[in-house]
């Protein structure tokens, strides 16, 4: 279960930073395409 909150909470801060200025990002993020690949360049996973 904390697992799983880290990964919303990783979700969030990703998707904060896309609709900062990468919409792109933000709709791939959301479609979960490329969520694995883009969360540790943007927020780090401890």
């Amino acid at each position: 279960m904390k697992e799983l909150l880290k990964n919303f909470e990783n979700l969030w801060v990703s998707v904060a930073f896309a609709e900062a200025g990468e919409h792109e990002t933000s709709t791939e993020l959301l479609a979960g395409d490329a969520f694995d690949e883009e969360s540790p360049g943007i927020c780090p996973v401890v």
